[in-house]
């Protein structure tokens, strides 16, 4: 840069004089002389020859002071030009600036060469820097910057004291600017050297500097009080920040968005999170608009001080602004969600998550396969592990290890050892959790030997044993039933702790298994004297033990001391026992207001407190808990689940004596309450019957008759159901539109359509008073039978009725259309949703888009789907499913692909359904490589193929004639434990028919004949393959259990080899 400078310097003088004009012409030499016809254009840019200057302008420019300034600024132009060309086409074009003749002479002489500031200043800024080296008193900056005096502006002088790194040289030059004529306080300059100070941490120079610009009478603005905020945020002095943010607050001044940002993250750091929660109230009170970097921090602080709702507020208050959550946000919200069992709410960040193209950390993958193990979403936590695996995300031993234990959960105790050699083999194994996680799943096969030899080898690994790998030892203890290695494990829990209420039961249990009542009783005596604290389990453990012995005043006391507990308020098991035990005592009743509906009593404490009441000899009570359980709703099926636990347990005695008692007790009852109790299953219910006719016939009984149609259809006497209703409405009884649609809904389930379109039309008949629910009924039921007229006709009556349909009844209409391929009647009726003032759903779009499919029109179907989403509506798994099916249909296999990697995007995972819409696309498309890899794909990810993905690829290659890889593919899965469906082997058995394998077809039936039924296309083929062959003793054979199966023989005669010729040419 400076070779280039002085050769621009040495420019100046000019290179050469235009001569005047010449006002004639040079005489020609002798010869002969030419005149050319073409002439040069005398208005052209001078060539540099002086006989032929360029001709004076008509308006001439005023002239620059230099004449050589035009040719030093093209000079710099095209070595500019040449710059930019070789920095790439991103660099940003300088702004040209037209100089007056004043300015340009000044640029030359302050020869700037292109840089920012003038030679000078660059002098100064080099010489203050260069104190750097010197030590504290070394250098006078006076006398270092004397011949700087007069010469720096205070602009310049600021410019200087900006580009310093050292704080000395900082303090010196801002000492030496101060005696300079050309300065004069400012803001600006003292903000300069706060922000220095603040870089270096240099807080008390900051501070005093801070208080000399006060003494100075200079008011701080929002950049100097912002400083030094940063400042305190920077290193940490958050006490002081806090006091100096309360000063800045009162006079007013409101930091930018950037400093809050500073000073919360530095809060953030030391987990100061209440101040950043208040520092965030002062910012929303201020009116300071958060970024997203305000957010992430003050969501993370609301979630680690337990403020989920605030947090989630903020969340979504941050997506509606704009800004897209990072992955840290959405890993600590899926986490807090998954630790507070809100399972849907963290689904829904996830998939939220993978929508906004965000790839998922190793722990929030931790996170999400914690909530799959514990929801039981196996089939997801598989997904997700292969996802893991296409993203490349690093699999650590945390994962490993919840990999491990949902094997050892599904029962896969192979795979889970086989993973943990697989962690070890890797190094991965050095988390206690790991190893004891292992040695559960041993524990769950029922492998106690190898649980224990895991802890053994953490011990040889000089691992330290926490106490939870104590509690495993002593699982392993009790389930090898070996007391005295139990007992002294317990001893050591004890050293380490109190024991824990798990711990307490595994010993319990063991004392139970080995008939150790008298110990059992003294560990029981002594857990409560040692204060315990008990759970659930425990509870039950004990009254079992009680209850099962007869040792009615122990269990007495006991649940009477439990129940204080606050833990248990809420407790069914302990509510049960107390509210049968205890109800009466005036001194120690509790409200039961919580166990009125027997849905919430208990049924292990029921059958225990009836065993204990048994055992001690209290049929009086007995009575009176059999009689409270009449008392509530339901509460003879409640009853009837104990008499089926009894009989189930091997006590058909005890179950006996409650059936006898409950008999006597409803024979007691009035019509009110039997009512009630016609749900009874231990009851049969000719008993129930039998009640009704021989009580009164008041307004209860239409209640009892409802009850007793209702019985009948939940335990399928569906004839006595239907004889029941027609005779009590012929009695003139309008049992209303709940117990119509109950028995229309039920013989519809059962195919009796006859006897539900009878009912139907008998309550127009007698004008009942139906509702909604009752009319969708009626048309479901209409639907399902085929009478598609009767049901428009439903639909029509209900509308002259005044009744006002539900988007269900729409719905159904729509199926009603669609199926009886009234196509633009569906589509009116889809349409006019909006005059009945309702909302369409999924459900109503996805209906008309597979009749579009049907009919076999894409672009609606594609349409309409597009409109959903743009109305809102999220389309879920089905949606997706029935869209990617419609493409299917038609083997468009790209627009199924584009489907079904959306659907991935959108955080859904493929089920059946969606494999079996992508192979059906490739095989009419006749890609049956890319359906054969679409099959291993999905067994890859755990999904098992059924009968529908066999019978599409079979049924594709025997139409291509592709037999052998049809067989390859029936073979393989049917190895795998796929059973065939009947459409399979006919599917295969034509196929062989057909294409004139007659051997492979016989072969094929006579595997597969001892589970066949009476299929007479397949019996019929296998007549047709023996005949082909000649075995005509197998073909009368064959046509002999067709007639014992009263099969008459299939219409259609296929000739065998009828195909050959086809398949052979291909």
């Amino acid at each position: 840069m400076d070779l280039l400078s002085s050769r621009w310097s040495s420019s100046f003088t000019p290179s050469f004089i235009l001569p005047p004009p010449s006002s004639h012409h040079r005489k020609s030499s002798k010869g002969v002389f030419c005149r050319c016809s073409v002439r040069p254009d005398p208005w052209s840019l001078s060539d540099g020859n002086p006989d032929r200057p360029k001709p004076r302008s008509k308006n001439p420019k005023r002239p620059l002071s230099d004449d050589n300034a035009r040719r030093i600024i093209k000079s710099k132009a095209r070595y500019l030009s040449v710059l930019r060309r070789n920095l790439g086409p991103q660099v940003r074009t300088p702004r040209w600036i037209k100089r007056s003749p004043e300015q340009m002479v000044q640029y030359l002489e302050d020869d700037r060469n292109g840089h920012l500031y003038g030679k000078h200043v660059m002098a100064a800024i080099k010489t203050v820097r260069s104190l750097s080296a010197s030590r504290e008193g070394e250098y006078d900056m006076r006398v270092v910057m004397s011949s700087f005096v007069g010469k720096l502006s205070f602009r310049e002088m600021c410019v200087v004291l900006k580009v310093q790194k050292g704080w000395r040289q900082v303090r010196d030059f801002f000492a030496w600017m101060k005696l300079q004529l050309s300065y004069y306080p400012s803001v600006v300059v003292y903000t300069i050297v706060l922000r220095l100070y603040g870089q270096v941490g240099k807080i008390r120079l900051a501070e005093e500097t801070f208080l000399e610009m006060l003494e100075a009478g200079i008011e701080p603005d929002e950049v100097a009080c912002g400083t030094m905020l940063c400042t305190y945020a920077r290193w940490g002095r958050h006490k002081a920040m806090l006091s100096f943010y309360s000063a800045v607050e009162q006079r007013g001044i409101v930091p930018s968005v950037v400093v809050f940002n500073f000073m919360l993250s530095s809060l953030q750091k030391r987990s100061n999170h209440q101040n950043i929660i208040d520092m965030w109230n002062h910012m929303l009170e201020k009116g300071v608009s958060p970024n997203s970097f305000t957010y992430t921090v003050v969501i993370s602080s609301l979630a680690k001080e337990g403020y989920i709702e605030e947090a989630f507020k903020f969340f979504y208050e941050m997506k509606n602004v704009g800004f897209v959550p990072e992955e840290v946000t959405y890993s600590l919200l899926i986490t807090l969600s998954n630790k507070n069992s809100n399972f849907d709410e963290a689904m829904n960040l996830y998939e939220d998550m993978r929508s906004q193209g965000i790839i998922p950390s190793n722990y929030t993958c931790a996170s999400l396969l914690t909530l799959f193990y514990r929801r039981g979403d196996f089939h997801k936590a598989l997904y997700l592990f292969s996802e893991m695996e296409r993203h490349k995300i690093i699999v650590d031993e945390v994962i490993y290890g919840l990999l491990i234990r949902i094997y050892g959960k599904l029962g896969l105790y192979e795979d889970a050892e086989k993973t943990f050699m697989e962690v070890g083999k890797l190094g991965l194994l050095h988390d206690e959790k790991t190893y004891l996680t292992m040695a559960q799943v041993y524990l769950s096969s029922g492998n106690p030997e190898k649980a224990h030899s895991i802890v053994e080898s953490m011990k040889l690994k000089n691992i330290i044993l926490s106490k939870f790998a104590y509690i495993v030892m002593l699982q392993c203890y009790v389930m090898k039933e070996d007391l005295d290695s139990a007992e002294a494990t317990f001893q050591a829990i004890s050293k380490l702790g109190s024991c824990d209420a798990g711990c307490c039961n595994s010993m319990l249990n063991l004392y139970r298994k080995l008939g150790l009542i008298d110990m059992a009783q003294n560990f029981i005596s002594q857990m409560r004297k040692n204060q315990v604290d008990f759970d659930g389990e425990l509870v039950r453990s004990v009254m079992a033990f009680y209850c099962r012995r007869g040792m009615l005043r122990d269990a007495e006391q006991f649940i009477g001391d439990i129940v204080r507990d606050e833990s248990f308020r809420n407790n069914t098991f302990v509510q049960t026992f107390y509210t049968f035990m205890h109800g009466g005592n005036t001194h120690q009743k509790l409200a039961l207001e919580n166990t009125q509906n027997c849905h919430q009593f208990d049924l292990m404490a029921l059958e225990l407190m009836l065993t204990l009441y048994k055992d001690s000899k209290s049929s009086d009570r007995m009575e009176g808990v059999l009689k409270s359980l009449l008392e509530t709703a339901d509460g003879l099926s409640v009853a009837t689940k104990l008499i089926n636990s009894f009989s189930k347990e091997g006590d058909p005695i005890t179950a006996e004596d409650l059936k006898r008692k409950l008999l006597e007790l409803i024979c007691k009852t009035n019509i009110g309450a039997a009512s009630s109790l016609a749900n009874a299953q231990a009851m049969n219910l000719k008993r129930a019957g039998e009640i009704f006719s021989g009580s009164n016939a008041d307004s209860s009984g239409k209640s009892l008759l409802c009850s007793l149609i209702d019985s009948y259809a939940k335990f399928r006497k569906l004839e006595d159901a239907y004889s029941l209703y027609v005779k009590a409405v012929e009695a003139g009884h309008d049992l209303g539109a709940v117990t119509t649609s109950i028995i229309v809904n039920a013989l519809t389930n059962a195919g009796k359509h006859e006897e539900a379109e009878s009912i139907i039309r008998k309550s127009f008949v007698d004008s009942f008073e139906l509702d909604t629910v009752a009319y969708n009924t009626f048309i479901k039921a209409m639907l399902e039978a085929g009478q598609l007229n009767f049901a428009s006709d439903i639909f029509d009556h209900m509308l002259s009725k005044g009744v006002a349909p539900s988007i269900h009844t729409i719905n159904t209409m729509i199926s009603v259309y669609g199926t009886g391929r009234k196509l633009d009647k569906a589509v009116q009726m889809f349409n006019a949703v909006h005059t009945w003032g309702l909302h369409l759903d999924e459900k109503a779009y996805m209906n008309l888009i597979g009749f579009y499919g049907k009919a076999g029109e894409r672009h609606k179907a594609s349409l309409l789907f597009s409109k959903m989403r743009e109305e809102g509506i999220k389309p879920g798994m089905v949606s997706y499913n029935i869209m990617m099916n419609v493409y299917a249909t038609a083997g468009c296999y790209h627009e199924v692909e584009a489907i079904f990697k959306s659907m991935e995007d959108e955080g859904f995972f493929p089920d059946s359904s969606s494999y079996l819409s992508l192979i059906r696309a490739y095989t009419v498309s006749s890609k049956y490589l890319e359906a054969e890899e679409t099959l291993k794909s999905m067994e890859r990810k755990g999904i098992i193929p059924n009968c529908a993905h066999l019978h599409v690829l079979v049924s594709a290659y025997t139409k291509a004639g592709m037999i052998e890889q049809a067989g390859q593919i029936y073979k393989r899965l049917t190895g795998n434990g796929l059973m065939p469906d009947a459409a399979c082997y006919r599917t295969m058995l034509g196929g062989y028919l057909r294409r004139g394998y007659i051997e492979e077809g016989i072969a094929f039936f006579e595997q597969i004949k001892e589970n066949l039924g009476p299929d007479r296309f397949i019996w019929s083929m296998a007549v047709d393959l023996y005949r082909a062959a000649g075995m005509e003793i197998e073909a009368g054979g064959a046509l002999s259990i067709m007639n014992s199966f009263d099969i008459p023989p299939s219409s259609e005669n296929i000739q065998a080899g009828s195909k050959s010729e086809t398949s052979s040419s291909r």
